[in-house]
């Protein structure tokens, strides 16, 4: 075996090793921030393998780095671990901003840190638990586990007193959806026998899960629901403004989207094709909704971490329309566009903790002239704006024209209507950040600046900032480097399923086929014909 074999159990298990060192270390002086430095380092070092010895010239369906070992017998559990196009950039992605977090993290935590950077890293475990999982009961494991610490997180290092509303708001949106979740996965196994994806995407490729639609219907609307939640989707965004506004800085980078989309990618599309379609039409409506209403809330607000919020909501109702659009352009912004707002969306956030680290409020009205004081602070506010809002040649342009253009090549109806609306979006994006920009920075003198000398950036700041501001251009001119992995994932979702090519997926498919048959048209005086087998090759 060589380390392609367990890279994935490496970088999983590693951020829990290194929670398990921390929690025994004495609390004093840095130790608590030269240890979780340390500690994702060495996991961001791990996730670079994959993309280097991914195989991009593999079909498109397969997944790469595959560990599958028996765990339970009864019922059929294995700790099943694998990524493809879909998973491994989001698996990097991870990797790179949690020594960020840290890094922002140095002086803005100075009380009760051992905690803070135990429950930070325990986060990253379950966040790469998610992108890796192959089996949904480790997934369900993992997916549970991420409400644990960013609950305690927002409950314990939140700024106001609201903090604790905020952190069981979050906490009973997310998790309440996730019984239906797991309602959902025991009715899937209970048809199905097995908890494994590939072989529950091949079922569902020939449409062999269940022969009761509406079932199946409902099964899909639950997995759809927990997953809406956490993105979060709107109307469900009740959590995100609280969530966002009590949250740490290293917290908040990681809070909103990620694991969500990738899960309606990932579950909702591959166990549901049919019921996703389907629904799509509303998803696609909710999006269009989702991104003016964000937009418009986020022009009026006053208070930088609501802005940042209603921002957040309307660029995650950008992505959520690429991916419902069904098209191989709309999905491949999509996904980019995670990884796009990942970057962007994570400076920002950094941005915002250095400003508040320095003046001690997010309130614009108290701000105006700091671009006098801080020009470093201001140049980066500026590039991460410009890359927030799509200006081409840096990263989001990318995503968005893919998004763009996808929603008018769609088969929905109103797709006219819907780009249009998702336009508008794109401008008043454009208007509330810049307008953010001439608030903070270039107005006359505000009282915070005017008592408060400030400070510029630092030499870890710089370290912690100019490795996303790189990947703003290396992302908006080099796409590629990215697309070739993506648009392997994408292309079996924009198109019809079809039929598996693994072997031993092939012959649980056939038996389940069978099964499913036999129940939906049982033999009444003689013997049913063979029922048609599965197709033995095609793409997905």
């Amino acid at each position: 075996m060589n380390i392609d074999h367990t890279i994935l159990t490496l970088i999983v298990f590693t951020p829990l090793a290194g929670a398990l060192l921390l929690a025994l270390l004495p609390d004093r002086g840095r130790t608590m921030q030269w240890g979780a430095l340390a500690v994702t380092l060495v996991t961001f070092a791990l996730t670079l393998h994959l993309p280097v010895h991914y195989s991009y010239a593999a079909r498109s369906a397969a997944f790469q780095f595959d560990q599958n070992i028996p765990w339970i017998a009864s019922p059929s559990i294995h700790y099943h671990v694998g990524i493809d196009g879909l998973s491994m950039w989001l698996a990097v992605l991870t990797g790179l901003l949690a020594p960020l977090g840290v890094l922002i993290s140095w002086r803005a935590i100075d009380t009760r840190k051992k905690l803070f950077y135990v429950l930070f890293l325990l986060q990253q475990v379950a966040m790469l638990g998610i992108f890796v999982s192959l089996d949904m009961v480790l997934y369900y494991a993992f997916w549970e586990m991420s409400l644990v610490p960013m609950t305690l997180l927002i409950a314990t290092f939140g700024r106001t007193g609201n903090r604790r509303h905020a952190a069981i708001k979050y906490f009973l949106y997310a998790f309440i959806p996730s019984g239906l979740l797991l309602v959902a996965m025991l009715w899937i196994y209970a048809q199905t026998g097995t908890f494994d994806l590939p072989t529950l995407a091949a079922l569902a490729a020939q449409n062999a899960i269940s022969p009761n639609a509406a079932a199946l219907w409902l099964a899909s609307l639950a997995l759809l629901l927990a997953f809406s939640v956490k993105v979060p989707v709107f109307p469900l965004h009740g959590w995100l403004v609280d969530a966002i506004e009590e949250a740490p800085t290293a917290a908040v980078m990681v809070l909103a989207g990620k694991t969500a989309l990738y899960s309606i990618l990932r579950f909702s599309f591959a166990i549901f094709p049919a019921q996703s379609h389907r629904i799509a039409p509303l998803m696609i409506a909710l999006a269009a909704i989702g991104i003016v209403y964000g937009a418009l809330l986020a022009l009026v607000q006053s208070d930088l971490k609501k802005f940042a919020a209603y921002s957040t909501l309307g660029h995650l109702s950008f992505i959520t329309l690429g991916i419902f659009t069904f098209t191989i352009a709309g999905l491949d912004g999509g996904i980019y566009q995670i990884l796009n707002h990942g970057v962007s969306g994570g400076a920002l956030f950094m941005l915002l903790g250095l400003l508040y680290e320095r003046y001690g409020t997010y309130d614009m009205r108290l701000y105006g002239g700091v671009a006098q004081k801080l020009p470093w602070v201001v140049a980066m506010f500026v590039i991460t704006t410009l890359s927030i809002i799509g200006l081409p040649m840096l990263n989001s342009f990318v995503g968005e024209f893919l998004i763009l253009s996808g929603s008018m090549q769609s088969a929905f109806p109103h797709r006219h209507l819907v780009t249009a609306l998702a336009t508008t979006g794109v401008i008043l994006s454009a208007a509330y950040m810049l307008g953010m920009i001439q608030r903070v920075f270039y107005c006359d003198l505000g009282p915070k600046p005017e008592k408060i000398a400030g400070w510029d950036l630092d030499a870890r700041e710089h370290l912690a900032l100019w490795p996303l501001v790189a990947l703003f251009l290396v992302m908006g001119v080099a796409s590629p480097l990215w697309m070739r992995a993506i648009d392997g994932a994408a292309v079996p979702m924009a198109g019809h399923p079809g039929a598996v090519e693994d072997p031993a997926i092939q012959a649980t498919l056939q038996g389940h086929v069978l099964k499913i048959e036999d129940e939906a048209y049982p033999p009444i005086d003689a013997a049913p014909p063979a029922p048609p087998q599965p197709a033995s090759g095609g793409a997905r």
